[in-house]
């Protein structure tokens, strides 16, 4: 289902008192329309007017006792009840086509992690970014099986700006020559994302490797050159022994 959520906020004396026009929709057929409006205050919805029943209904006691008197209006319900085609058939029709039916395709990044302690010994995070619309799904593959055990997914979660993301983690026990991959299925994809994970060690770790490895080089270069200058050293001083007896 499809949302258009329209809330207009008065607030007299610190009290809040909120009004939340609210279309569900699975098209843009009119009779695929529900047009909802909801009467709040201070965060406790009191009454509201449902499209699909066709009148005001309270929740609360002052609710009911506004339900009764505006149900008793023939006017107030006519115009309650056209605003399924006035407002939603209206709006729907601007937003589903422009915003509604567009795509955006997801960033996916593969990344490892260290576990838990008393857990597999290896953990992957699959992350998916900046993808709309909302719905999506995020699995993971072992030699191009379907992996259904040890994998924590979060929520489609929103960025404010229209995007979501979300993050999936895969814990494994490493065989040798294993294909681990992290799976994304989005209406943006003709067909399904699959993105490899790649065992080779880190930048920084290369980084880690070359500085070490240098370190061993430097001292290797130390001893050798102290070694030379120990050989040397008594040599030297015999000769100028020899030259001071003479």
């Amino acid at each position: 289902n499809q949302l258009l959520v329209l809330c207009s906020v008065l607030v007299p004396d610190g009290f809040r008192n909120c009004q939340v026009n609210l279309c569900a929709f699975n098209s843009t057929e009119l009779l695929d329309i529900q047009f909802i409006s909801s009467y709040i205050y201070n965060k406790i919805e009191y009454v509201r007017f449902d499209s699909n029943v066709g009148k005001f209904i309270g929740y609360t006691e002052f609710g009911v006792k506004n339900a009764e008197q505006w149900n008793k209006d023939p006017s107030r319900i006519a115009m309650m009840r056209a605003q399924k085609e006035t407002y939603c058939l209206h709006n729907i029709g601007v937003d589903y086509p422009n915003v509604l039916t567009k795509s955006v395709i997801p960033t996916v990044t593969l990344h490892s992690r260290t576990p838990p302690a008393g857990h597999h010994p290896s953990m992957l995070v699959c992350s998916v970014y900046d993808f709309y619309p909302k719905t999506i799904n995020v699995g993971w593959l072992r030699d191009g099986q379907e992996v259904t055990s040890d994998v924590t997914t979060t929520d489609e979660m929103e960025d404010g700006d229209w995007y979501y993301q979300i993050h999936s983690t895969l814990e494994y026990t490493p065989r040798p020559g294993e294909r681990i991959s992290c799976r994304v299925e989005h209406a943006s994809l003709k067909e399904p994302l699959i993105i490899d994970w790649d065992p080779s060690m880190p930048k920084s770790e290369r980084n880690k490797l070359i500085i070490g490895a240098s370190g061993m080089v430097l001292g290797l270069i130390l001893s050798l050159a102290g070694y030379i200058y120990y050989k040397t050293k008594p040599r030297g001083q015999n000769q100028n022994l020899n030259r001071t007896r003479t």
